[in-house]
């Protein structure tokens, strides 16, 4: 239902909590995630400082969020994707460079990972281990298939590979020579050194 004022916040949290998240991701793609402020994001909000907070404990979380949001949609996208491929050496490879590809495109997570935004993204990402969470949530059942065909190792967890799963996801996505998919070396890159920490030794 289409709200009477632009600048009043739903009385439903979670359809108030999308409103201040939908007018960050445009107050964030306006300034910069570096300059954008509370205030910035209150201000687009139509909304006091106070209030946001109510909503959200601090800008991080906020941001992190807004992360979590754009990630799903993306994931979604990328099972679609990986699940089009039979053998999982080439759902590995070729969902890590659809998911990098397109991380890169998308304007926040490219602002949030860009190499001037490091500190933030490690405050984010990392003490919150949003990025390996959001990544069990899409490679887990991805995983969970593999090892039943016999496709990955036995002695390797779901969450421990989604660590490094999410380490490499976002080293490639804030690497700018990264930038072709179709590009040979990027998948000699993951065959070399990121398959062989997932497949089963050749007997």
């Amino acid at each position: 239902m289409a709200r009477r004022n632009s600048n009043v916040l739903s009385g439903d949290v979670e359809e108030a909590r999308g409103q201040i998240l939908e007018a960050a991701q445009k107050t964030f793609l306006h300034f910069g995630v570096a300059k954008t402020t509370m205030d910035d994001i209150a201000k687009a909000s139509g909304v006091s400082r106070p209030t946001i907070y109510r909503y959200f404990r601090d800008r991080d979380t906020l941001i992190a969020e807004l992360i979590r949001l754009r990630a799903r949609k993306l994931f979604v996208r990328g099972t679609k994707f990986v699940l089009e491929r039979e053998k999982f050496r080439d759902q590995l490879v070729e969902g890590l460079i659809f998911l990098v590809d397109h991380g890169r495109k998308d304007p926040l997570i490219r602002l949030i990972v860009s190499p001037e935004h490091m500190d933030l993204a490690a405050a984010v990402i990392g003490t919150s281990q949003l990025a390996s969470n959001l990544t069990l949530e899409m490679w887990a059942p991805i995983l969970d298939r593999a090892r039943e065909r016999g496709e990955l190792r036995d002695d390797v967890s779901n969450e421990k590979a989604c660590e490094w799963l999410a380490l490499v996801q976002l080293i490639l996505v804030g690497r700018f020579d990264f930038d072709d998919p179709d590009d040979p070396s990027h998948r000699q890159l993951l065959e070399t050194f990121v398959l062989p920490a997932f497949v089963p030794a050749p007997a």
